[in-house]
């Protein structure tokens, strides 16, 4: 199926397609072949599509809601001990209203705590990379946290394999230009508020954004509040399922692919005003390149009727751009 195609345009999805990631790593060439027609169906329309059968299990998934709102429910004290200046968020605790969309000054509704990339063997690129942070007063978080990372980053690795293959590209293309790649677990707590008049008029939990990565892996939230923006201008709500991850196409990814695969703006709303003092809870896997990686639109995905939309630049770079544009970085 041609991805540019008017009958491909056309489609207005009234909620996010949900696919079996098994029917891609299994053994049925016919079942693979359509998971990647799937795949690339959704992210050129509304970027989302709802993933079974990864290798995050339900169990480990608790675990880390179980322990992250224990980290959140300590004292502000006890976590503005883990928010270390000059990481620019990078590690570590991040603290209530300290980021904002771009284009916006007032912060969101939420914290959050940063888990990054640790590099086993001599890979130079882990002079890079900071050390990840640890609250003290959870010790099981490191091991539960690294564990999720782990199986995050493995089924990152099947979905853009799937891109690759959708793309034209040899299956195992993004596979060195993610090793060690700069990815990011992201706990977020949606803090309560008591009192919604205290808080600026144009606040909200997360104001709409794209997100800057190669794609964004959602663990199942713990409340609604969750809207993507559908090219109509709709906005539509998502729910990741106990089950599944919600995987989207970041910026990095629709600017290598020259805007054949789509940055869906997406953000999280409050809830009504009488249940703005209930938290939310969520965790966003950031699945990044390596910094040398060039976003440089792939030369299959420009031709005469989609001229190249960007400049070239590296990932890192990009991603230092847009660190600063939402405030993390000075």
């Amino acid at each position: 199926m041609n991805p540019y195609s008017k009958a491909m345009d056309d489609i207005l999805y009234d909620e996010v397609p949900s696919l079996d990631l098994a029917d891609f790593t299994g053994n049925d060439p016919e079942k693979k072949k359509k998971f990647v027609e799937a795949l690339g169906e959704a992210y050129n329309n509304i970027g989302f599509v709802a993933i079974r059968n990864h290798y995050l299990s339900d169990s480990l998934s608790q675990q880390l809601y179980d322990v992250i709102k224990k980290f959140f429910a300590l004292p502000d004290s006890i976590k503005q001990k883990y928010e270390i200046a000059g990481l620019a968020g990078q590690r570590g605790y991040i603290g209530k209203g300290k980021e904002h969309a771009k284009g916006r000054n007032t912060g969101d509704l939420k914290e959050f705590f940063h888990v990054g990339q640790t590099v086993v063997g001599d890979d130079p690129i882990k002079k890079e990379y900071p050390d990840n942070v640890w609250p003290e007063e959870l010790p099981e978080f490191q091991t539960i946290a690294l564990n999720v990372y782990k199986q995050l980053e493995r089924t990152g690795q099947q979905m853009l394999r799937a891109i690759a293959l959708y793309l034209k590209l040899p299956e195992n293309y993004f596979d060195d230009k993610v090793k060690h790649g700069n990815s990011i677990l992201r706990p977020i707590h949606y803090f309560p508020i008591e009192n919604p008049e205290t808080v600026p008029a144009d606040a909200v939990r997360a104001a709409e954004h794209g997100d800057i990565n190669l794609i964004t892996l959602l663990m199942g939230a713990s409340a609604d509040g969750l809207q993507v923006r559908r090219r109509d201008g709709k906005w539509i709500p998502i729910t990741a399922l106990p089950d599944q991850l919600v995987v989207n196409v970041g910026d990095m990814l629709e600017r290598l692919t020259n805007k054949k695969l789509k940055s869906t703006i997406h953000r999280v709303v409050n809830p009504a005003r009488e249940h703005m003092n209930k938290p939310r809870y969520s965790i966003p896997f950031f699945m990044h390149p390596r910094s040398e990686t060039s976003l440089a639109a792939l030369h299959e995905c420009v031709d005469a009727q989609h001229p190249k939309l960007w400049d070239d630049i590296t990932a890192g770079q990009f991603l230092n751009q847009r660190l600063m544009e939402i405030g993390l970085k000075k």
